[in-house]
């Protein structure tokens, strides 16, 4: 699989790409297939009317990282990223057809590690159970990237990403403090088996789905530098480990 160059382009100017097609029908059905069938009694998983979602997703369903990183998700992350980037969280979302949760405009400001531990730089510590998370310093959140899977088709109608284009390459964004005469909204479509990749630090959104179809994401994140002083990210794979299928 080779990328072209808009897609670097664009995740780096406007902080976003979709690529479709990462996925065929028969991987994605397979995945589906295998999400069916996880135990979620551990305290990884939390399931409600609104949102069933599986924290360190690859940590707990080990199985799964060979049906994702195919040769095309891998060509994604050595292209794009560079081949020395590693996963270092993985969540899976359903957002059910009934479903009423949405969420507002923000960036993703904290990684998940192992523990808590006082360093420079590393603030706004939380832990729920038994996961820590942190806001680590801007240069680590400029160096992540993150690839969204999409298990179905989604849009304005069922909770696809709003985005503010370009909001990455302004450090610390307050939401409040959009000015929506300068900036613009996207609504970002991705068909099943498709790929949504941005920055960290875009600022996105998704509203309630309103026509009672499903939205399931794998959300990966992924970075190539190691934390300071012993702290580990609470969830690392080295995804180039897998055999390349097609």
């Amino acid at each position: 699989m080779e990328l072209t160059f808009p897609y670097k382009q664009a995740l780096q100017q406007e902080g976003y790409a979709i690529i479709d097609n990462v996925f065929n029908e028969e991987e994605v059905a397979g995945i589906v297939e295998a999400i069916n069938n996880i135990d979620t009694s551990g305290t990884a998983f939390r399931k409600t009317s609104d949102l069933y979602a599986i924290r360190r997703f690859i940590k707990e369903v080990p199985a799964m990282a060979p049906l994702l990183f195919n040769s095309r998700m891998q060509a994604i992350i050595d292209q794009l990223f560079g081949n020395d980037y590693s996963l270092v969280k993985s969540i899976y979302f359903d957002k059910p057809g009934q479903s009423n949760w949405f969420v507002a405009y923000h960036q993703d400001l904290t990684i998940s590690a192992d523990q808590k531990m006082q360093l420079e730089g590393y603030e706004q510590w939380t832990v729920k159970n038994d996961q820590f998370a942190v806001q680590p310093p801007l240069s680590l959140l400029e160096n992540i990237f993150t690839i969204r899977i999409h298990l179905d088709d989604t849009d304005e109608n069922n909770g696809a990403l709003k985005i503010v284009p370009g909001s990455h390459r302004k450090g610390i964004y307050r939401p409040e403090t959009i000015d929506w005469s300068r900036e613009k909204e996207v609504i970002c479509k991705v068909p099943r088996g498709g790929v949504m990749i941005m920055q960290p630090l875009l600022l996105h959104a998704s509203n309630r789905t309103v026509n009672n179809n499903k939205r399931r994401v794998i959300h990966l994140e992924f970075s190539n530098q190691q934390l300071p002083n012993g702290l580990q990210w609470a969830e690392y794979l080295a995804v180039n480990n897998f055999p390349a299928s097609a």
